[in-house]
């Protein structure tokens, strides 16, 4: 597989340290809110790129962390009157909930910072130690100008990002340049003991804390939104490896923009939407396969028009999957068609290449939808179970590796359904039009919509 490296700003091999295991880490959110569309983005593709990871044989130890200490909680905390812990708990529940309506499985550690402060400490104590950190009045902050390689992640140089730094009348450090690791508290907030004093970590430490205790010292790949970039994921690789005096994380890939109705998406716009709203409109199974049916490097423009073409695509191959299953039932034991066989192969190996090609999850969508056209206008019942079994399976394997397309039916309206239908045909047998007339009147209350075709009567849920 070859990948994106923001690092190197170039294409290359992803070879992890271990031969059969990945060390990833990727940003969580700040939960003091419902995450938004454009946090959905990268949780979307990089669940995308661990599942296909594991597929391609990997183990995969992703973590993920929690911010729940920072201004913007502290803020929320106090205008409702509850504390930071409390804002935090629940909308780590809430995150949960949103996350696995999109597909995004759980990581192997949800790591928050308040439960990893010590791990936070003995960083920040190790870049004073090492010359590369100063406390004054409690604050501790890195010294950015001390540490030669600052700038190589965004490709920016040094007095380029000096041009716009400033410092706050409130603050005390020696450079516009250096950021807080440490800060000292302030009446009405959290607080922990520490060497300085009491107070509080500042955001960038606590990724390469627990990046650094759940993953070690040298990660293989470390991810996140575009605009994580600079300073967040900077400051990441400055404060690890002048505490390590290791590399950081040897990749580097990161997501690309999203737009609403092509603008910035932005509260002063009224164009911000959390997962929570728009999943009242579309499932969330719409919203990940918009997200991925563009490369996760170009930016991507939300809409409703793109969201109902979203809509339409997931429901096409759930089509497909249902017309395949309903005609197995009377298809059938016999060897498979080798040329339709061979056919769906070429899918898959389009598939792989797409996906080994920088997780190009647009193609492999494509991919997928060659073999629900193979699907609709090569396979019968008359071509045996075995065919119509390949063909299910590979949509949904290579489904599932994008984290789409395995929902199964409700087997018990199923059965409901199928004993009406039953029943119906037995009352036409018997030519009581009434019975009949009736059992259907209650399948359409029911919003069933019953189709005849030559295998037999199939029936849908109407829209």
């Amino acid at each position: 597989m070859r990948i994106y490296n923001t690092l190197t700003r170039k294409k290359e091999e992803f070879i992890p340290q271990d031969k059969n295991n990945v060390k990833m880490y990727s940003c969580g959110p700040t939960v003091y809110d419902y995450f938004h569309i454009g946090n959905a983005r990268p949780f979307i593709i990089f669940d995308t790129m661990r599942r296909y990871l594991e597929y391609i044989g990997y183990t995969v130890s992703f973590v993920q962390n929690f911010t729940d200490i920072d201004d913007k909680m502290i803020k929320r905390a106090n205008e409702e009157g509850i504390t930071v812990k409390e804002l935090g708990e629940r909308f780590i529940k809430e995150y949960f909930e949103d996350a696995q309506a999109i597909g995004v499985r759980p990581a192997t550690v949800h790591p928050k910072a308040t439960e990893n402060i010590d791990a936070i400490i003995d960083v920040v104590q190790k870049l004073i130690d090492n010359g590369y950190a100063y406390e004054v009045d409690g604050n501790v902050y890195f010294a950015t100008k001390k540490f030669g390689e600052y700038g190589k992640l965004s490709k920016q140089p040094l007095e380029d990002l000096e041009a716009g730094a400033r410092i706050d009348v409130n603050e005390h450090k020696n450079d516009p340049m250096d950021f807080a690791l440490w800060k000292a508290k302030k009446e009405g907030e959290p607080f922990w003991e520490s060497p300085w004093g009491e107070g509080r970590p500042g955001w960038h430490i606590e990724c390469s804390a627990m990046a650094n205790k759940y993953l070690g010292e040298t990660i293989d790949l470390h991810s996140g939104g575009q605009d994580l970039i600079f300073p967040h994921h900077e400051n990441e690789i400055a404060q690890s490896e002048c505490a390590t005096c290791k590399p950081f994380s040897r990749y580097w890939m990161h997501n690309g923009y999203i737009n609403i109705n092509n603008q910035k998406m932005s509260k002063s716009l009224g164009n911000f939407f959390t997962v929570r709203d728009i999943r009242k409109k579309y499932d969330g199974e719409v919203i990940r396969f918009f997200m991925l049916s563009a490369h996760y490097r170009n930016p991507i423009n939300f809409s409703d028009t793109l969201m109902e073409q979203a809509k339409s695509a997931v429901e096409r191959v759930y089509e497909c999957i249902d017309n395949l299953e309903f005609i197995l039932e009377s298809a059938e034991d016999k060897a498979a068609d080798t040329e339709v066989k061979a056919k769906i192969d070429e899918c898959r190996a389009k598939f792989m290449a797409a996906m080994d090609d920088d997780l190009n999850t647009a193609d492999a969508i494509a991919a997928i939808f060659d073999i629900v056209y193979i699907a609709n206008t090569e396979i019968t019942s008359a071509g045996g179970k075995e065919i119509i079994n390949y063909a299910l399976s590979m949509i949904r394997e290579l489904g599932g590796v994008l984290g789409l397309f395995t929902k199964e039916k409700d087997k018990s309206l199923d059965a409901e359904v199928e004993r009406l239908i039953e029943e119906r045909s037995a009352a036409r047998k018997a030519k009581d039009w009434a019975k009949a007339d009736a059992i259907r009147d209650k399948l359409r209350e029911m919003n069933i919509v019953l189709k005849d075709t030559p295998d037999g009567v199939k029936w849908s849920i109407a829209e």
